[in-house]
């Protein structure tokens, strides 16, 4: 098997393994991944890796937006109303390669990946634990 697939069928799997919390901070990774390099392409000039960057960007923020359950919790449309803000905001980037809305989204969803970052390793650090003075199995 060569490089390429055995790293596909690696992400594949550890996609389809991956918990909830885990999944959430892997989008969050990428959505950074891809606004970084969308950055350097834009410094670049190379317009086709801009255009496919911050499409794939786009995409992963109506994702973040789709699976917003915004029940949840009191928080929720706050963080609703920031994704379509970003969403407005990349899609203004790609139109215009600006790297200034491109740093604009940054600087909104980077805080956001920390902080989804320190509650996926507080839920894991609760796994397991006894809850309530009920020991759990």
């Amino acid at each position: 098997m060569n490089t390429q697939l055995q790293r596909a069928r690696y992400v594949q799997d550890a996609i389809v393994t991956a918990t909830p919390a885990r999944l959430l901070t892997m989008l969050y990774d990428r959505l950074v991944r891809d606004l970084r390099g969308a950055e350097l392409a834009i410094m670049a000039g190379d317009h086709d890796e801009v255009n496919s960057l911050l499409i794939h960007a786009q995409d992963i923020v109506l994702e973040l937006q789709s699976t917003l359950n915004l029940d949840a919790w009191s928080g929720a449309r706050g963080l609703n109303e920031l994704y379509s803000f970003v969403y407005s905001e990349l899609i203004q980037a790609n139109i215009r390669k600006d790297e200034r809305r491109v740093d604009v989204c940054l600087n909104i969803i980077e805080p956001l990946q920390a902080a989804w970052h320190e509650a996926a390793l507080q839920l894991a650090g609760t796994a397991g634990k006894p809850t309530g003075g009920v020991r759990v199995a």
